[in-house]
Order: C-alpha cells, then structure tokens, then sequence
C-alpha cells in the first residue's frame, strides 16, 4: 500500500478526524508518511499507525470534529478566530467560573463557548493560561527543530544498547520515548512520586502497560529523597525530563545541578518550548501547531481535531529519534522539544486532497502489549543496586 490517502484510511487515523456524523477528513495524509518515516529510522520495528491510533484503539474512540477523541479538550470559536482548551484535570474544571467570571458557570462547555464568542483569541487563551489552564490560539506555533545545548563532556558514539535510562515523565510522549528506547535495548527505569504516581495508571491499565511494559519502576519522593534521585540521575546515560522547565532545577536535580557522565543526553519536552511554563496536552499543543483536520459547511473551512492527541506520539517518537542521534554523537547534550513545535512541523506538510469516498476507512487497530507494566515501585532494590555499582 504506497497511497499516503490509503494508508491513512487503513491506519484509523481517518475514523478520529473529522466530524462525528460526517466525512472523514484525510487532509493530514502526509503526516503519518512522515511519522512512519522517523519510526524507521529508530530501527526497533515500530509502526508509526500502531504509535499514532493505539490509546484510541484500546479506549474505543472515534472522531469527535471540534470535541477531541478523548472528550478533554474543544476547538471554539472566538470573535476572531479558532482556540483549543483543555480541561482534563479536576483543578481545571474547578477554574472555569474565575475564567469566565461567574460564580455559577454551570455546564462548562456550553458556559466557554458563549464566553468566548465575543473575546478574541488573544484574550481568550491568556486568561486561560493565566489560570493554569492548557489553552492555544489555533496556529500559534511555528516548526522548529529541538534546541540542542551542549551541558557537559562527549562520551564515544554509542546506540541505546546497555545505556541507562532515568524516565521522569508520565502521560504519554515521555514514556513513549522510553518505551522506543526500551525496545532500542536501552535499560529504563521509571521514576514516580509514590504520592502523585503517573496519571495514566488510574485509567484503563492497557494504555500503561503499553507504554511502560518492560521498564523498571523506582518510587522516589522528590523532596525527602533528593539525595537519591540525585545519585539516579548521575549515574543516568539518558535523562527524560517532562516537567515544567524550572520544576527540576528549583530541587537541585536539574541537568545543569547533577554532575554528568561522559556523554550524558538530557531531553526536555515541553508543551511549548523551554521558555515559558504553560501547560499543555497532545490536543491542545496540536492546535497551536496547526496541526488540525477540516470540514466544510456552506464552502466554509472548520477546523477539527486531527486524530487522537496527535502531538504527544509524534513528539514522542521524534524524541526518541534526537536521543538516538545525541548517542551517536557523543551525547553531553541538553535538547528541548516542543509538543506544539513538533505538531507545527508535521502541519507544514502539504495537505492531501483524497475524498473521503476514495479509499475505506477502519478504525484503529489495537497495538500489541508486549510486556506488562511494573508495579509502583516495584523495582527500587534492583535500582539501589545500579546505583551502587555506578557509585562504585
């Protein structure tokens, strides 16, 4: 199957893009051509359609047009334009009354979307931002590569094989990153607050297991622990990082506080990019790359989600990639990636203008789960033990 317009239907990519009663959307064809591109250069057997469409596979979704696959997030039109908003914590459903002013906002969404109709997206997303709540004007970002810093010492060119991998992410583009780097035959060891473990393990445990099965889990207090979490992070070839940009420095544990090994790569990702600290998530920072699908009412364009938080696998299978390029190198890198930059990037391709009668459209396939995810702190004693050896 060669068509890019085909392998997009086959994918499932198509049954999450468009509206929910109407045609899919196959505009974003080049995409996962290009995602699938970069999974092959990994080298690990990785199918960029399995990457892209496989939580919307094992959780049932479907296209939503202007509501997200997963039901967090909504496109909504301003007085001048098109943003996207995230309400997929409880601190955010809570924040909406300060957003819009109200003491009783009732229904949320039906409350922002008559709040903002009259607001222009500037507004719109600063106040949001303002209350800590991921929102995007739509194609505010702009592409850009990850920003590589060099932070410490080359080591010699190596792969991922035997290297030693410090996972502090959660969610979803970190520890898909991990997970590629895993395959990669990389050592990874998942670090978790055993207070605020990662959030994907109180959903469906599918989605966990398929994104950390085969890694080593390690409890770490941020705070009390520090001493220990700092010696991990020593003894790590790789670090990934998914916190905001100051939440590791504050603690002394940043990549610029923690001595370095010879060639150590420390990969940031970021919503946004290392300069600022908003929030973000796959759908949200997806619209602020302009990463979104169409549909088309009396000739006129409406933008929809394009697939399911496409942001966060892309930004984690292009992470994987610069880690794996940074080994080769030497490493003794710091690399910063945005979620929105990277969206921005695959939304530069040119859109492809298959109808959505041309080729069949299948939902997404379930991935394979190969291994099952660790228990919360399971792994701790075997963790000490690399620690000391790397001490020694």
């Amino acid at each position: 199957m060669t068509d890019p317009a085909a392998r997009w239907g086959a994918s499932g990519l198509a049954w999450l893009t468009g509206e929910p009663t109407g045609p899919p959307d196959f505009s974003r064809a080049g995409v996962l051509e290009r995602a699938g591109q970069v999974a092959d250069r990994l080298g690990v057997g990785a199918d960029a359609a399995s990457l892209l469409a496989g939580r919307a596979a094992l959780r049932g979704f479907t296209r939503g047009g202007r509501r997200s696959a997963g039901g967090a997030s909504r496109l909504l039109a301003a007085a001048d334009g098109w943003w996207a908003i995230t309400l997929s914590r409880p601190d955010d459903l809570d924040a909406v009354g300060a957003l819009i002013c109200s003491e009783d906002p009732g229904e949320p969404w039906t409350a922002l979307t008559g709040w903002a109709a009259d607001k222009p997206v500037a507004e719109a997303v600063a106040r949001a931002r303002l209350l800590d709540i991921p929102a995007a004007a739509l194609g505010e970002a702009t592409a850009a590569a990850p920003t590589i810093r060099r932070v410490g010492s080359r080591g010699p060119a190596r792969g991922a094989r035997g290297v030693l991998v410090v996972d502090l992410t959660s969610l979803w583009a970190g520890p898909l990153c991990g997970q590629l780097l895993a395959r990669a035959g990389a050592t990874v060891v998942k670090v978790e607050s055993p207070s605020r473990p990662d959030g994907t393990r109180a959903g469906p445990r599918e989605f966990f297991d398929w994104l950390n099965g085969g890694k080593l889990s390690c409890t770490v207090d941020f705070d009390s622990d520090r001493g220990f979490l700092a010696e991990l992070i020593g003894a790590a070839d790789v670090v990934l990082e998914g916190s905001r940009p100051a939440a590791l420095a504050r603690r002394g544990l940043g990549p610029l506080e923690v001595p370095a090994r010879p060639g150590r790569v420390w990969l940031q990702i970021t919503a946004h990019g290392g300069h600022d600290g908003f929030v973000g998530f796959g759908d949200d920072t997806a619209v602020a790359g302009g990463l979104v699908g169409y549909s088309y009412q009396d000739d006129c364009a409406l933008p929809v989600f394009c697939g399911d938080a496409i942001a966060d696998p892309l930004t984690g299978i292009e992470a994987a990639g610069a880690v794996l390029e940074a080994l080769a190198r030497g490493g003794g890198e710091l690399i910063t990636v945005a979620l929105a930059a990277v969206a921005a990037g695959y939304a530069a391709l040119p859109r492809h203008p298959a109808a959505a009668d041309e080729h069949p459209v299948l939902a997404p396939r379930r991935p394979p789960i190969e291994a099952t995810g660790p228990a919360l702190g399971a792994d701790n004693a075997r963790v000490g033990e690399l620690v000391a050896v790397s001490r020694c």
